[in-house]
Protein backbone atom coordinates (compact mmCIF):
# COMPACT_ATOMS: atom_id res chain seq x y z
CA UNK A 1 0.00 0.00 0.00
CA UNK A 2 1.20 3.48 -0.84
CA UNK A 3 1.60 5.70 2.21
CA UNK A 4 -0.51 8.81 2.51
CA UNK A 5 1.56 11.88 1.59
CA UNK A 6 -0.03 13.89 4.39
CA UNK A 7 -2.62 13.48 7.14
CA UNK A 8 -6.19 12.78 6.10
CA UNK A 9 -9.08 13.93 8.24
CA UNK A 10 -12.58 12.51 7.96
CA UNK A 11 -15.46 14.93 8.33
CA UNK A 12 -19.21 14.58 8.21
CA UNK A 13 -20.30 16.87 5.35
CA UNK A 14 -23.37 17.99 3.43
CA UNK A 15 -24.34 15.81 0.46
CA UNK A 16 -23.32 18.55 -1.98
CA UNK A 17 -19.69 18.21 -0.90
CA UNK A 18 -19.64 14.67 -2.32
CA UNK A 19 -21.09 15.47 -5.75
CA UNK A 20 -17.93 16.53 -7.61
CA UNK A 21 -16.07 13.34 -6.73
CA UNK A 22 -19.17 11.20 -7.35
CA UNK A 23 -19.43 12.73 -10.82
CA UNK A 24 -15.73 12.37 -11.66
CA UNK A 25 -15.25 8.82 -10.37
CA UNK A 26 -18.65 7.09 -10.35
CA UNK A 27 -20.46 8.74 -13.25
CA UNK A 28 -17.80 10.11 -15.65
CA UNK A 29 -20.08 9.36 -18.62
CA UNK A 30 -23.08 11.05 -17.06
CA UNK A 31 -25.87 9.77 -14.86
CA UNK A 32 -27.38 10.71 -11.57
CA UNK A 33 -25.08 11.85 -8.79
CA UNK A 34 -27.86 12.87 -6.41
CA UNK A 35 -29.83 10.00 -4.95
CA UNK A 36 -32.99 9.49 -2.94
CA UNK A 37 -32.06 9.67 0.71
CA UNK A 38 -29.12 12.06 0.30
CA UNK A 39 -30.98 14.69 2.32
CA UNK A 40 -32.56 12.31 4.83
CA UNK A 41 -31.62 13.50 8.33
CA UNK A 42 -30.48 9.97 9.29
CA UNK A 43 -28.13 9.73 6.29
CA UNK A 44 -24.57 10.86 6.76
CA UNK A 45 -21.90 11.72 4.21
CA UNK A 46 -18.19 11.51 4.93
CA UNK A 47 -15.35 13.29 3.18
CA UNK A 48 -11.69 12.42 3.53
CA UNK A 49 -9.77 15.68 3.31
CA UNK A 50 -6.17 16.77 2.92
CA UNK A 51 -4.77 20.27 2.56
CA UNK A 52 -5.63 19.93 -1.16
CA UNK A 53 -9.33 19.37 -0.41
CA UNK A 54 -11.67 16.38 -0.65
CA UNK A 55 -9.91 13.18 -1.75
CA UNK A 56 -12.58 10.60 -0.90
CA UNK A 57 -16.30 10.41 -0.15
CA UNK A 58 -18.91 7.90 0.98
CA UNK A 59 -22.54 7.89 2.10
CA UNK A 60 -24.20 5.74 4.78
CA UNK A 61 -27.98 5.60 5.16
CA UNK A 62 -30.44 3.40 7.06
CA UNK A 63 -31.94 1.02 4.50
CA UNK A 64 -33.42 -2.49 4.53
CA UNK A 65 -31.11 -5.22 3.26
CA UNK A 66 -32.83 -7.54 0.80
CA UNK A 67 -30.32 -10.33 1.57
CA UNK A 68 -30.76 -10.09 5.34
CA UNK A 69 -34.37 -8.98 5.96
CA UNK A 70 -34.06 -10.07 9.60
CA UNK A 71 -31.38 -7.44 10.28
CA UNK A 72 -32.60 -5.20 13.09
CA UNK A 73 -30.92 -1.97 11.94
CA UNK A 74 -29.31 -2.28 8.50
CA UNK A 75 -27.50 0.56 6.73
CA UNK A 76 -26.40 0.95 3.12
CA UNK A 77 -22.95 2.14 2.05
CA UNK A 78 -23.20 4.00 -1.26
CA UNK A 79 -21.30 6.50 -3.36
CA UNK A 80 -17.79 5.47 -2.30
CA UNK A 81 -15.29 7.36 -4.45
CA UNK A 82 -11.59 8.11 -4.06
CA UNK A 83 -9.53 10.59 -6.02
CA UNK A 84 -7.65 8.41 -8.55
CA UNK A 85 -4.25 9.82 -7.51
CA UNK A 86 -4.96 8.71 -3.91
CA UNK A 87 -6.01 5.12 -4.62
CA UNK A 88 -4.04 2.56 -2.68
CA UNK A 89 -3.01 5.11 -0.06
CA UNK A 90 -5.60 4.16 2.56
CA UNK A 91 -8.20 6.86 1.93
CA UNK A 92 -11.02 4.39 1.22
CA UNK A 93 -10.02 2.23 4.17
CA UNK A 94 -10.06 5.28 6.46
CA UNK A 95 -13.54 6.26 5.24
CA UNK A 96 -14.99 2.77 5.67
CA UNK A 97 -13.52 2.29 9.17
CA UNK A 98 -14.84 5.68 10.26
CA UNK A 99 -18.23 5.07 8.66
CA UNK A 100 -18.67 1.62 10.23
CA UNK A 101 -17.88 3.10 13.65
CA UNK A 102 -20.47 5.85 13.13
CA UNK A 103 -23.09 3.31 12.02
CA UNK A 104 -22.40 1.20 15.13
CA UNK A 105 -22.66 4.30 17.33
CA UNK A 106 -26.08 4.98 15.77
CA UNK A 107 -27.24 1.46 16.64
CA UNK A 108 -26.71 -0.18 13.24
CA UNK A 109 -26.12 -3.92 13.13
CA UNK A 110 -25.31 -4.47 9.46
CA UNK A 111 -23.88 -2.50 6.53
CA UNK A 112 -24.53 -3.64 2.98
CA UNK A 113 -23.64 -2.38 -0.47
CA UNK A 114 -23.93 -3.07 -4.18
CA UNK A 115 -20.20 -3.18 -4.93
CA UNK A 116 -18.77 -2.73 -8.38
CA UNK A 117 -17.00 -5.90 -9.45
CA UNK A 118 -13.73 -3.98 -9.58
CA UNK A 119 -14.13 -2.89 -5.93
CA UNK A 120 -15.25 -6.22 -4.42
CA UNK A 121 -11.71 -7.17 -3.40
CA UNK A 122 -11.32 -3.89 -1.49
CA UNK A 123 -14.52 -4.52 0.45
CA UNK A 124 -13.52 -8.14 1.14
CA UNK A 125 -10.24 -6.90 2.65
CA UNK A 126 -12.37 -4.62 4.85
CA UNK A 127 -14.32 -7.65 6.14
CA UNK A 128 -17.37 -7.54 3.86
CA UNK A 129 -18.67 -10.83 2.45
CA UNK A 130 -20.04 -11.35 -1.06
CA UNK A 131 -23.65 -12.57 -0.73
CA UNK A 132 -24.89 -12.56 -4.34
CA UNK A 133 -23.94 -13.74 -7.77
CA UNK A 134 -22.71 -10.92 -10.05
CA UNK A 135 -25.47 -8.74 -11.48
CA UNK A 136 -25.50 -5.84 -13.91
CA UNK A 137 -26.53 -2.30 -13.09
CA UNK A 138 -27.52 -0.77 -16.44
CA UNK A 139 -25.18 2.01 -17.45
CA UNK A 140 -22.76 1.24 -14.62
CA UNK A 141 -21.71 -2.40 -15.03
CA UNK A 142 -21.21 -5.58 -13.00
CA UNK A 143 -21.83 -5.53 -9.25
CA UNK A 144 -22.10 -7.97 -6.34
CA UNK A 145 -24.06 -7.65 -3.13
CA UNK A 146 -21.85 -7.45 -0.04
CA UNK A 147 -22.38 -7.01 3.69
CA UNK A 148 -20.63 -6.79 7.03
CA UNK A 149 -22.02 -7.09 10.53
CA UNK A 150 -21.21 -4.25 12.91
CA UNK A 151 -21.36 -4.06 16.67
CA UNK A 152 -21.55 -1.17 19.09
CA UNK A 153 -19.27 -2.98 21.54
Amino acid sequence: MTALPEPVTVEEVAAEVTYDLRRAVLRPDGGEITWAGDEDPATFHLAACTSDGVVGVVRFSPAPCRWRPEARAPWQLRGMATEPSMRGAGVGRTLVIDGLARVAARGGDLVWCDARGTAAGFYERMGFAVVTEPFDKPGIGPHVGMLIEVSST
